[in-house]
């Protein structure tokens, strides 16, 4: 599947070509893992999501994520905040002490532990808060010449949509454009992304468009471009144990034909470069450890014995990994059956969790968050 050259993505004076970002996420996409994408093709690579409070009092577990490799032209944060003020101070601190171009602002988060305190997903359906976030956001970074984007669902749950109100204050208050997850927060993860939306908030707003969910090929973001009227991709568990998901989508976006299918010997160079990098990034004890949640994303499909298996899910060193892979066939065809198939958490729908009352207005300027004001990073 091929189709003509995509225009690149334009957020403020960057230019994302082609218009492929990488989500963040949680204890995945740290500066190893957005290296190993970038090397495969170009594009946008966020960090992963810090927290403003985090940034303006210094935590050092969220300095210390503000890693980036030397392969990342464009430094991209993603930022979570539920108070305009602290928002507003870690963009300016992000700009002028950590050189960060462009900065997303998550609203999209389902995890219990941030909707209950009104948070991630929940927060949208706060209007006056939405807005004022946006536009401390928007003005922090004006001086800096950064984009400011926010990233949502269509809302906490079918009876109470928001993603058409957030596109329009979006909008207004100067966002360089909005990412839509396709589904509402009580689906999690679950179910299929409704890319109707998407091509809904598109003809809603002026304001670039990114659609997010069920890309788990390079053909689906093809689709979603071509059915949704949307400006660019965003790419989340498509890409986990396949890095390989950005050098098809640069492909089949400026109209080449896509890639061949990587052999498990393929596969398995770059299960060793991640290593790698993860090793560089954080040292090889703790690198090769975080290395380990990735290796059945790696294999799944793959025939490599239930042994290989388990020794590579306690791997500890290169060396050890170096005898594990050399005992792959390295000319084993990719399982074909895996294409398009969901990859990374799906769980079931589940009730949102939400403050006491939080649905009797959609103000919230009034609301006291403070306890959502996470201090910390890492999701």
């Amino acid at each position: 599947m091929t189709l003509p050259s995509v225009a690149p993505l334009r957020l403020g004076s960057l230019r994302i070509d082609p218009p492929v970002v990488l989500a963040p996420m949680a204890g995945v996409t740290n500066a190893a893992f957005r290296r190993l994408c970038a090397e495969q093709g170009a594009g946008l690579y966020v960090c992963e999501m810090i927290t403003s409070r985090g940034v303006v009092e210094r935590d050092e577990k969220t300095l210390n994520m503000l890693v980036f490799a030397d392969n990342e032209d464009v430094r991209s944060v993603q930022l979570y905040g539920v108070d305009p003020y602290y928002v507003g101070e870690a963009v300016k601190v992000l700009a002028g002490d950590f050189g960060v171009a462009h900065v997303d602002l998550n609203f999209g988060c389902p995890v219990p532990k941030v909707t209950r305190k009104g948070g991630g997903a929940a927060l949208p359906y706060k209007r006056g808060l939405l807005e004022a976030i946006l536009r401390s956001a928007v003005a922090a970074a004006a001086p800096y010449g950064i984009p400011v984007t926010m990233k949502t669902r269509k809302g906490i749950d079918d009876d109470h949509l928001t993603f058409l109100d957030a596109g329009r204050i979006a909008e207004d208050a100067g966002a360089a454009a909005i990412a839509l997850h396709g589904r509402t927060a009580v689906q999690h993860y679950s179910g299929t992304a409704d890319w109707t939306s998407i091509a809904e908030l598109k003809q809603h707003v002026g304001i670039p468009v990114l659609g997010n969910g069920d890309i788990w090929e390079a053909a689906d973001a093809v689709r979603m471009l071509e059915t949704t009227g949307a400006d660019g991709v965003v790419i989340g568990r498509g890409c986990l144990g396949r890095p390989w998901l950005f050098r098809d989508l640069a492909a089949l976006l400026s109209g080449a034909p896509a890639p061949a299918l990587p052999t498990l010997g393929e596969v398995a160079a770059m299960m060793r470069r991640h290593a790698e990098l993860l090793a560089d990034l954080m040292g090889e004890d703790r690198g090769l450890r975080d290395m380990r949640k990735h290796m059945a994303w790696y294999l799944k499909g793959f025939i490599a014995g239930s042994s290989v298996r388990a020794s590579l899910g306690m791997v500890s060193s290169l060396a050890e990994l170096d005898v594990l892979l050399g005992e792959l066939d390295p000319s084993q065809p990719y399982p074909v059956a895996e294409l398009g198939t969901p990859r990374g958490r799906q769980g079931s729908p589940r009730k949102v969790a939400l403050p006491a009352g939080w649905l009797d207005n959609t103000d919230g300027l009034s609301d006291d968050l403070a306890d959502a004001e996470l201090d910390i990073s890492g999701g």
